[in-house]
């Protein structure tokens, strides 16, 4: 299959957008994206650039991203997360996920990171499997905690 990795550009958000969609919908969570393409653009474009974003194009259509952005480790130093690597699902099983990967790999040894992090739903086999035939280390006794925004404002709330 014929695609291109690059960096995403402004008009690349309306389409990264819509695989968003798609990774919510295939993880049961069809409702819950609220971002906009102009959320998107606002943040990985602005005067605050909020993420680093690549995609992969085949001819006019991006099949696939990877979007990243710094954080920093106490016990490391700085690190990378990858807030989502999606590969649309007529793609899958073409290498697209292997090349996405491999670019965002590339460019955190680029900045020097101590540690690239990311999350993988607890179902989704064949994404565990894959990333640990890349030598990725799944932590199976770790439990994502989060305070979504009205779990902020009730938190505030009692403080």
């Amino acid at each position: 299959m014929d695609y291109r990795i690059r960096e995403a550009t402004v008009a690349d958000m309306p389409q990264v957008l819509k695989l968003i969609q798609e990774l919510a919908t295939f993880e049961k969570e069809g409702n819950a994206v609220e971002v906009t393409a102009q959320d998107l653009i606002n943040d990985g474009f602005g005067a605050k650039k909020l993420f680093h974003c690549f995609v992969a194009q085949q001819d006019d259509e991006i099949v696939g991203m990877a979007l990243i952005y710094p954080r920093y480790s106490t016990w490391k130093g700085p690190i990378i997360h990858l807030e989502d690597l999606i590969v649309t699902d007529h793609m899958r099983g073409s290498g697209l996920g292997t090349a996405l990967l491999n670019e965002v790999v590339k460019y955190g040894a680029d900045l020097g990171v101590k540690r690239i992090n990311w999350e993988v739903i607890d179902w989704n086999e064949p994404a565990i499997s894959f990333y640990e035939s890349k030598g990725a280390k799944v932590l199976r006794d770790w439990d994502v905690v989060q305070l979504d925004e009205t779990g902020i404002k009730n938190y505030l709330k009692n403080i």
